[in-house]
């Protein structure tokens, strides 16, 4: 729609990473905000917030090689372009990769891990539902081919040339379905979290459960250009997801364990 925010010469300013700057500080903004009102150390909050933010982007871009690795490995020089840089990448490595560094930081720190992670969890929803806009600006993640009157069509040739988005196609605007869930998501989190009635890990464990059950189904109006690996009709996001889902419903039934034993 609107890949490029400011253009000069070959020099522009992607609309996608602004708004994921943005999303990120209005994140951590949200994380330390959250974090000072139990007591915790903001810089601790923030220090943790960037290692997370480099985690994330580092195994979204990973996820996203490996996931067209047969395309990468016959065309090596791709894995350098500024097409193949200014890309998303794929939210779930990066969300892995992250909760990854987010342990070791933790144990590193001698911090609750729980507590750490439920101060970060409406954060992420926040940041994720801002970088999503951007997705819909640059024409990455598109959807798949709609008849529907709410479709998209991508007509911006920078687009198509940025990340293949096709042209004068009419899509289903699986960004503004992403961006749409998390802010619903943000807004349920943030409302739990204040209500201060939840035991360690409640918070994470619902994000856990709700986002990946959203990114599910938006899969199914998705264009993929991954084969399915299990020949089960599902994309490997899915199969991503349905394991995220697994992780959040025990991490919830233990912090419903938890919330049981002090009571």
């Amino acid at each position: 729609m609107f890949p490029k925010l400011i253009e000069i010469g070959d020099f522009f300013i992607p609309t996608y990473g602004l708004l994921v700057a943005l999303g990120f500080l209005a994140g951590l903004w949200v994380a330390g905000r959250l974090a000072q009102s139990r007591g915790m150390a903001p810089q601790l909050i923030t220090d943790l917030g960037i290692y997370v933010a480099l985690a994330g982007l580092l195994g979204a871009k990973l996820t996203m090689l490996l996931y067209d690795l047969p395309y990468f490995l016959s065309h090596p020089g791709e894995i350098f372009t500024m097409a193949t840089l200014q890309a998303g990448g794929v939210f779930h490595g990066g969300l892995i990769l992250a909760l990854l560094v987010a342990v070791w930081y933790v144990r590193k720190r001698k911090l609750q891990f729980l507590p750490v992670a439920d101060v970060f969890a409406p954060g992420i929803a926040l940041g994720h539902a801002i970088g999503r806009l951007g997705c819909f600006a640059a024409g990455c993640c598109w959807g798949a081919a709609c008849d529907r009157p709410w479709a998209v069509t991508f007509n911006d040739p920078d687009a198509h040339e940025l990340v293949g988005v096709p042209l004068g196609v009419p899509l289903h605007p699986s960004q503004l379905y992403e961006a749409g869930a998390e802010a619903l998501i943000f807004g349920l989190l943030y409302w739990r979290f204040r209500q201060g009635t939840h035991a360690p890990g409640h918070i994470i464990a619902l994000y856990l459960v709700l986002y990946p059950s959203a990114r599910f189904f938006i899969e199914f109006v998705r264009t993929h250009e991954q084969a399915d690996p299990f020949g089960w009709g599902l994309s490997m996001a899915q199969w991503v997801a349905l394991a995220l889902i697994s992780v959040g419903a025990v991490l919830a039934w233990r912090s419903r364990k938890l919330a049981d034993l002090r009571t």
